[in-house]
């Protein structure tokens, strides 16, 4: 009994870990975004003609920042897909918020963590998407984001498919729809900022 105590404490202590190693990510994440964006600003009131934008910030949700390079993160490490879509910036984007909206859920409700060896095999087809793990580390590097940062958002990926496996298990055949609806409902109740504008 005490035994199947202490596996829970266990268990419970390893969950609020996990969660809190998540939020000072997103924190970090937060963080160089808000840098990237006073130092866009700064250049920008210098008027230097040759200044490039670092970042932007695209979205706002619950807090959460998502900005222009982790939507090319998403993309191009096959994360995300644009779905062949004139605006693939805005596709992925809306993918990225809905993602968020659901990992808000998931974090509420925190379903049994993935193994290691499950996180392993996500990373690895990820690998197999480029021809060489240079091409791999390349695209990290574009995108501002290291290896850790990828098994963390592979991780939160298979978090949500259990989350979402668990409740939507007696949807059957309705599960697509189903799903759709409780995720249209979350961005009706979402405090979501949606700061893109696509070219026209």
């Amino acid at each position: 009994m005490e035994t199947t105590a202490h596996h829970e404490e266990m268990t419970g202590t390893k969950i609020v870990k996990k969660s809190l190693h998540r939020k000072r990510l997103r924190a970090l994440r937060v963080l160089r975004a808000f840098v990237m964006s006073v130092c866009s600003i700064v250049f920008l009131g210098r008027a230097v003609v040759s200044a490039e934008t670092i970042d932007r910030v695209l979205a706002v949700v619950g807090g959460q920042l998502i900005t222009l390079s982790d939507v090319t993160a998403a993309r191009d490490l096959g994360l995300q897909s644009a779905d062949g879509t004139p605006d693939p910036i805005r596709a992925v984007l809306v993918k990225l918020i809905d993602r968020e909206l659901i990992l808000a859920e998931v974090d509420r409700y925190a379903p049994p963590e993935p193994s290691t060896d499950a996180v392993d095999r996500e990373v690895q087809r990820v690998r197999e998407r480029f021809p060489s793990q240079a091409a791999l580390d390349a695209a990290l590097a574009r995108s501002g984001i290291d290896q850790r940062h990828l098994r963390e958002t592979l991780r939160d990926d298979l978090r949500t498919r259990t989350y979402l496996d668990q409740r939507f298990a007696t949807a059957a055949d309705r599960r697509e729809a189903v799903v759709e609806e409780w995720i249209a409902g979350l961005r009706r109740r979402g405090d979501v900022s949606d700061l893109y504008l696509s070219a026209r």
